[in-house]
């Protein structure tokens, strides 16, 4: 047919080596986006400066973030590419976009691949309000990713529309879903048994993300761009991995096998 198949998701942890960015190898890869323990954050035409002897290829994708107004679209990409994430919540006007690298090794070649990701962000009235910004954010996406909030059960039952509308015409593109606010679970409105059974009907990663403030440095002010990393590791190595896995199905290196199926 032709036509892009979706693959399944990897086993976590097949694809890209989980704790790599923790070894000693890691954190000589991460200097590169790092200055002084702080992030740095990088232009659309940006990017970071390796050490000459580093040769490295740069795999390049665009994820498109979804979910309903006040799940914490925003506040996330702020976390993954380490800048302040917003205290009071405004809605997005128009689109964002954010630029974030990470380095990260594969477990098939031992070769480190430097990710850049561009992350799309769309306030929600500014869907409704212009037809052309929902195809505009889509066209040519790489990876969605579908927000929810566990301090907002309607956020969590919106899932299915939102997958419906924003990815039912987009095979071969990775989808993910995260939880946010996670460390406000004591009063969680969606608990585990509803987390599993949507797991076992769509078949998603399906990942958490803490809504604290970010760790800071010894002035108090100053975010700690490594600590920063450590709580978000997952996520970018969960996309990385996701992205990477669809790209060899998509080329044909990998079969798209069912044995990694949960």
């Amino acid at each position: 047919s032709g036509r892009p198949v979706m693959a399944r998701p990897p086993a976590p942890g097949s694809v890209i080596v989980p704790d790599w960015h923790e070894s000693a190898e890691g954190k000589e890869y991460l200097a590169c986006i790092l200055r002084k323990n702080r992030r740095r954050v990088f232009g659309l035409l940006e990017r970071p400066v390796l050490p000459p002897p580093v040769a490295i290829d740069t795999a390049s994708y665009k994820i498109f973030v979804s979910g309903k107004s006040g799940v914490g679209k925003t506040a996330l990409v702020a976390k993954l590419a380490g800048l302040e994430v917003p205290v009071i919540h405004h809605e997005t006007t128009g689109i964002q976009t954010t630029v974030v690298f990470w380095p990260a090794k594969l477990q098939a070649s031992d070769r480190v691949v430097m990710f850049r990701f561009e992350f799309w962000d769309c306030g929600e009235s500014a869907l409704k309000k212009f037809d052309h910004m929902l195809p505009a954010c889509k066209e040519k996406t790489d990876a969605f990713l579908f927000l929810f909030s566990f301090t907002d059960r309607a956020s969590f039952e919106d899932l299915p529309g939102q997958l419906a509308r924003v990815a039912g015409e987009a095979p071969g593109v990775v989808r993910m879903v995260i939880g946010s606010k996670f460390d406000q679970y004591m009063h969680t409105d969606v608990p585990e048994r509803d987390l599993t059974a949507f797991r076992q009907a769509w078949g998603l990663p399906l990942l958490r993300v803490k809504s604290v403030p970010g760790r800071r440095l010894a002035d108090g002010r100053t975010l700690d761009g490594r600590a920063g990393l450590a709580d978000i590791a997952h996520v970018l190595n969960g996309l990385a991995e996701q992205l990477w896995h669809q790209d060899q199905v998509a080329a044909g290196v990998l079969p798209n096998t069912s044995e990694n199926t949960p």
